[in-house]
This record gives C-alpha cells, structure tokens and sequence, in this order.
C-alpha cells in the first residue's frame, strides 16, 4: 500500500546568535568592498500534522563565549517559540558537525540523528590533524555522536535520500566532506534550507565560496545542485542576515526572533 502524500509543511528559521564581520571575511579571495558584513546563526524545524523535523542544532553560551559570537537565545529552548517541545522531538538532521550545527545535540533525548557518512568519516580522519581543517569542530561533539552511533541513534546516508514524505536530504560536500542540505515540501513550493552549502546570499548569486572549504570544486557544484531544486527565491542561505529582513515572524511578539520560510517573500 502506498503511503499517502504528506501535507505541506511549516518551516520556520529561528535566529540564535550573530556576529560583526567584513565582507573580506565571507568570500574565498577577499572582496574589494570594505563594509560590513554581519553573519547570522540559526536552526530551522519542519512541522505539519504528522511530522515535526529539527535541521541542525546550534550551539550554546559557553561556545559563543569561546568562539567569539553574540549569544542572543538557546536555539532548543527556541523551539517552544513555533510549537516544539524539544523533548518530543523524534527527527534531527545535522547538515554537518561543525560547532553551530551540532552543538545542543544531547537536549534532544529521544532523537534520531540524520548524517551523511562522509562527514563522519572527515571529522573522525586524517584531515582533522590540520588546525585549519579541524577548527570549525569541537572534539568533544564528534565524539558524543560517535557516542550516539554505539547507542543506535544516529542514522547514516551516502548520498541523497528522502528522510520523510516532503523532506529530502541531499549531499553535496564542499565546505566539508560530508555537507548536506535539505528541501522541504511547503505550501509555496519547495524551499531549500542550503545550510553552509551557501552562507549568504552573495556566495551563491556571484558564485563566489565561502573561505572554509575542504573543496572548492564541490562548493561550486553545490551551488549548481542547490539552482537544480527551486528557483532562486525559493533557495534560503545558512547564515544571512537578509533572511530575518525578507521573511515575515510568525506573530509580531517573535520579530527578530523567528521567520516563517513557508510563505513568500517581502519584495526587495
């Protein structure tokens, strides 16, 4: 019996943290214009009536004070802000295992993981010996999934594959090895959550890589695989501030906090 086709989901963008920086620090080469360029940090959450999906899941205080970015609220507690009790959560998507996409992974206690293999292979592998490959990941979380995986939570792919009915994962590598992204079936369309597969906007509309990159060949041919699945309006980048300014909040007590990816946006 063929399963029914799901309906269209809620796909929500919350903002966690953010960071003061120059374009110079977002495009392989540098840019020419010195201006501004702030980044921003976000999980997204996929809900309709059957099925409720976190992509990525940020990191905490003690990071932020680490890493050096402003902390403006717990990316899990945050979830309760469009309905999502973290606790109750049964899908986790991580589009790779750098410090603000699997950070927060052990508040979700009865989650399965979904990763892509390669990248699992990339963060436990030889390549992690080079400071300027490893820096972006923190030893302690690989190893708590790899502590997830002796425990059977956390289910690999290689590869594209359809996690649920209108939520597909997609391997592209690039920025890492095992990089993915993840499209999601809405009331507008598809949307494409790119992850770090695009950081801003520009990365993509001027084909120019994001400086971190495992390989810069791949991170060109995933902005061609991210053009392949909806049109550019359609497409929302990883760490662009613009996505807070072109999309609406749920309710106006949740402006600055969360946006609804699920509908159209502003013009401009």
């Amino acid at each position: 019996m063929s399963e029914l086709p799901s309906p269209p989901y809620e796909l929500f963008a919350i903002r966690y943290a953010t960071r003061e920086a120059q374009r110079r620090d977002h495009f392989i080469g540098g840019d020419p214009h010195d201006a501004p360029m702030p980044m921003d940090y976000f999980v997204w959450v996929a809900k309709n009536d059957r099925h409720v999906v976190v992509i990525d899941t940020g990191f905490d205080e003690p990071m932020a004070l680490k890493r050096g970015r402003d902390f403006l609220r717990c990316p899990v507690e945050s979830l309760r802000l469009v309905g999502v009790d973290p606790a109750a959560v049964e899908d986790v998507v991580l589009t790779h295992l750098h410090y603000d996409h699997v950070g927060n992974f052990a508040k979700f206690p009865a989650a399965r993981f979904h990763l892509q293999e390669p990248e699992i292979h990339y963060a436990t592998g030889r390549y992690m010996r080079y400071p300027n490959m490893s820096h972006a990941y923190e030893v302690e979380e690989v190893c708590g999934i790899v502590r997830l995986n002796y425990g059977g939570r956390v289910t690999f792919y290689d590869g594209d594959a359809t996690l649920a009915p209108g939520i597909k994962l997609h391997l592209v590598g690039g920025h890492t090895a095992g990089l993915q992204f993840v499209t999601v079936e809405t009331a507008r369309g598809r949307v494409v959550l790119a992850s770090d597969a695009a950081h801003f906007y520009d990365n993509l509309h001027l084909d120019r890589p994001f400086p971190y990159a495992f390989h810069v060949g791949m991170m060109h041919e995933a902005f061609d695989k991210l053009r392949s699945q909806a049109p550019p309006s359609h497409i929302i980048p990883g760490h662009d501030p613009k996505v807070m300014a072109l999309y609406p909040a749920p309710t106006p007590e949740l402006e600055g906090q969360v946006v609804r990816l699920d509908v159209a946006p502003r013009e401009g």
